[in-house]
């Protein structure tokens, strides 16, 4: 089980997911909101079985679906704002290490907004607090900025 972030120039970002009983699942989303969920064969993980085209709004649907815990988006159409959830996995150089270490603000733009745990949630954290893998970040920023501090994230 574990998810893998590739970005894909000129489109977007492709986020890969393994369940445990090995199904391939890849969310695309474009740099425009667009988002498609491909299902992959478990034989061939390089041929896609069906793509599902959704509107951000059909996104957030889903979402709220998959997820018990409501969703309350921030409505961005129309400028160039986003919010993501960036994982902290084992290849991240930052699992042990202070916030400010990251310099996101200023190496991107992108504000780390606050910082979930899998019992608890830090809202608005400070430079010295300490990251831990599996945390996930909630950045705001501008597209490009928050695919940058995704990157520095998981591989510094």
């Amino acid at each position: 089980m574990g998810t893998h972030r590739t970005t894909l120039p000129g489109v977007g970002v492709q986020y890969d997911y393994t369940t445990e009983s090995g199904q391939h699942i890849s969310v695309v989303v474009h740099h425009d909101g667009r988002r498609f969920i491909g299902f992959y064969d478990q034989d061939d993980p390089d041929s896609c079985r069906l793509s599902v085209p959704l509107t951000p709004q059909e996104a957030t649907g889903l979402a709220h679906l998959i997820d018990a815990a409501p969703i309350d988006a921030v409505r961005t159409e129309g400028i160039d704002l986003v919010t993501e959830h960036i994982p902290l996995g084992t290849r991240s150089p930052y699992g042990g290490r202070l916030l400010g270490d990251t310099k996101a603000r200023t190496r991107t733009g992108a504000s780390i907004v606050a910082v979930l745990r899998t019992h608890s949630a830090h809202p608005s954290p400070g430079p010295d607090f300490r990251l831990a893998i599996g945390d996930t970040l909630i950045a705001v920023g501008t597209r490009e900025g928050v695919d940058t501090l995704s990157e520095i994230i998981a591989e510094g």
